[in-house]
């Protein structure tokens, strides 16, 4: 007995488990994982290779001569341009592949980095979280197995999205877009990813809560955004810091260097190792951080079901309304030089013309702003489906089980939602109009920025109330949800320029907005698309009330 319980202690010291060692159970558990997210890892890839070869191919239609590459690497070369883009190096030669690597290679890659994060924190802390880690645990199962599950399943992903993004571009012909050039543009999309997964490795092992531990990492993916833009502004020393950097500084299909990829996955090495060894620092579904002690009494706003929504998504909100004022802010910094950049491309400037009849920097206003409501309504369908959330989790059935209704428990996470669209649209409208006003020198395109954002707050209610319908009459299709913004961006954004017919662009809630500051308000499609919000959002709380709760 005393053997048995000595053995036992150093087992749990050292990391390792009877029966198998510290790995024991993996296989099945990554065959587990990849049949877990058998639709979410295939759209996540699936979309990412799609609008990688969408952009390419309105590369090729919008700089179509070397005066239209040359005109917008001049524009480029200004510090504004090279903070949302990359380093300058690449305008030394400004060919369709440089394009896909300055201009594509860096937003892409946070995009990467956000898939392989999310990835990592559901198989790891999420199973921790919801109790389900410690039943499997109770079998011959490996203290390291879910991480390297995890840390499997994410790998795995980033390589079949390099694959496909090098099989893409190389078989697309484009001129200056080579098979050697492709090969290295996927691996560093893949090499970002890993080291992203590796960096979640540690985030997890740091507090108790998966919304928390992704937070982290996100919070460390924008700080390598942030790096790389302060870096490719000033000397280059700060991109050095970032995994972004290095992808970016394999300067593909200018000098294709491999080497820079060789950062990315030493860090994801040995961030992956210290995640290894934090886990056996801590207890199982613990976290390295302790938890804050609470107040003694909740506060009167806490005691209502709105104030409790609003107390559990503040996080997402805070982090998305930061996030797009940086990202309002950083199309609002090169404002002023719209009217210049699309001048001198003529085919750039068409499209943009056919946004209304305005002057060239309200209509570039105009368009980008789609792709900032886009990412703006990611916001709303997380909100909103946030009681499936609680649901699965276990935490929505004591709730109800008081005399909370199942309409006053989901309607609360609705107004969040609205609400708080609300907000984030706020915040970009505002970075884009300080910035703007800055870069223009008229103080008046505030407002009009800030209408212009807050034009698609209706949009944004009909997509929520979409994932509201979703979840209350098929709850294990909401993931459906995402169609919806996805399709808008394609439809808003490149639409003109891949000349999809408007009828296709009116099956999307963010057709009916009218592109303001370029045109006017058009009320009454506001009102409509309220009117739809409320009606799916009612029609989802009915749903909702006649299933069964999913209960633990």
């Amino acid at each position: 007995m005393t053997a048995t319980v000595e053995r036992t202690a150093a087992d749990s010291a050292t990391g390792t488990d009877a029966g198998g060692g510290a790995l024991a159970g993996t296989g099945v558990l990554l065959r587990f994982a990849l049949r877990r997210d058998r639709v979410r890892l295939p759209v996540w890839i699936g979309a990412l290779t799609a609008g990688t070869l969408a952009s390419l191919s309105s590369f090729e239609q919008t700089y179509s001569t070397d005066a239209d590459r040359t005109a917008i690497a001049k524009t480029l070369g200004s510090p504004a341009g090279l903070a949302m883009s990359g380093p300058g190096h690449y305008l030394d030669d400004y060919g369709l592949g440089a394009m896909m690597g300055h201009q594509m290679l860096g937003f892409v890659a946070v995009l990467v980095g956000l898939m392989t994060v999310l990835t990592v924190a559901r198989h790891t802390r999420t199973e921790e979280e919801t109790g389900r880690a410690e039943l499997v645990r109770a079998a011959v199962v490996g203290r390291h197995a879910h991480l390297t599950a995890a840390l499997v399943t994410a790998t795995l992903a980033s390589l079949a999205l390099g694959g496909l993004l090098a099989a893409g571009l190389g078989a697309s012909g484009a001129e200056g877009v080579g098979w050697h050039g492709s090969l290295l543009y996927g691996a560093a999309h893949a090499a970002v990813g890993i080291a992203f997964a590796g960096v979640a490795a540690v985030t997890v092992q740091v507090t108790q809560h998966s919304r928390g531990a992704s937070g982290m990492a996100l919070a460390a993916i924008g700080a390598a955004y942030a790096l790389r833009a302060a870096g490719d502004v000033g000397g280059g020393a700060l991109s050095w810091l970032s995994p972004i950097g290095w992808a970016q500084r394999t300067y593909v299909f200018v000098d294709d260097r491999w080497w820079p990829l060789l950062l990315c996955l030493l860090l994801a090495a040995g961030a992956a190792a210290v995640g290894y060894v934090l886990s056996t620092r801590r207890d199982l579904g613990a976290g390295l951080r302790a938890a804050r002690t609470g107040r003694g009494s909740a506060s009167g706003l806490l005691t209502r079901p709105v104030g409790f929504a609003l107390r559990q998504q503040r996080g997402l909100l805070y982090g998305f309304a930061a996030g797009l004022f940086v990202l309002g802010a950083m199309y609002g910094s090169i404002l002023g030089q719209a009217e210049d950049m699309i001048e001198d491309l003529a085919e750039l400037r068409e499209v943009v013309r056919q946004v209304g009849d305005a002057s060239l920097a309200e209509s570039f206003a105009a368009t980008v702003m789609i792709v900032v409501a886009v990412i703006a309504s990611v916001h709303g369908v997380m909100a909103a489906l946030r009681p499936r959330a609680e649901e699965t989790a276990g935490r929505a059935e004591p709730l109800l089980a008081t005399g909370l209704s199942r309409a006053r428990w989901v309607g609360s996470h609705v107004a969040v939602a609205t609400a708080g669209g609300v907000v984030v649209l706020l915040a970009a409208g505002l970075g884009f109009g300080l910035l703007g006003a800055a870069s223009t020198g008229d103080a008046g395109v505030v407002p009009d920025l800030l209408g212009a954002a807050l034009a698609y707050a209706p949009a944004l209610w009909v997509t929520a109330g979409v994932g509201v319908a979703l979840f209350g009459w098929a709850p294990r299709a909401t993931a459906a949800v995402w169609i919806v913004p996805v399709y808008a961006f394609v439809v808003g954004y490149l639409g003109p320029i891949l000349e999809i017919p408007d009828w296709l662009a009116e099956l999307s809630p963010f057709g009916h907005v009218p592109r303001v500051p370029a045109e006017g308000m058009d009320w009454g499609a506001a009102a409509g698309l309220t009117a739809v919000a409320a009606a799916l959002v009612a029609f989802g709380i009915a749903g909702f009330r006649r299933r069964d709760l999913e209960t633990k």
